[in-house]
């Protein structure tokens, strides 16, 4: 059986605007809903989408709140648990991950969960082709 899957806050957004992700990507988000399992979004994509916002990076039709409480409301997308122990495991990743926090803390939540992380981050999909993480390109 697949990992469950953790989407990055960049696939969060492309998926909920419907924007266009790769082929595999939405396969295993098919397969991942046949099985009965959770697409789970980090807590941490609130935070990115109101700095997302704040920045004027993106723009959206709602509050960022509004819009991040509409994501979880999703069939089949779940919050992720977000332990202290996940947040401690981000500040000892092996080798040389990314040093952007977000994604290392959502790298650790992959990792302590046992999550296949979905994104298109060149630096995450790297760390993660040097096996220490399991990632779907998107």
């Amino acid at each position: 059986m697949a990992l469950p899957i953790l989407l990055d806050t960049c696939a969060a957004i492309w998926i909920a605007n419907g924007d266009r992700i790769a082929p595999e990507a939405l396969e295993r988000l098919a397969d991942a809903r046949e099985a009965g399992q959770s697409i789970y979004v980090c807590p941490m994509t609130a935070w990115e989408i109101g700095q997302l916002v704040a920045s004027r990076k993106i723009a959206l039709a709602q509050s960022p709140a509004a819009w991040f409480r509409a994501l979880v409301a999703l069939p089949g997308v779940a919050l992720a648990a977000m332990p202290p122990e996940a947040l401690v495991e981000s500040s000892f990743l092996p080798d040389e991950p990314p040093r952007d926090p977000v994604d290392r803390i959502m790298i650790a939540m992959a990792r302590h969960h046992g999550y296949q992380l979905m994104t298109r981050d060149r630096l995450i999909l790297g760390f993660a082709a040097r096996g220490h993480l399991q990632a779907i390109a998107c």
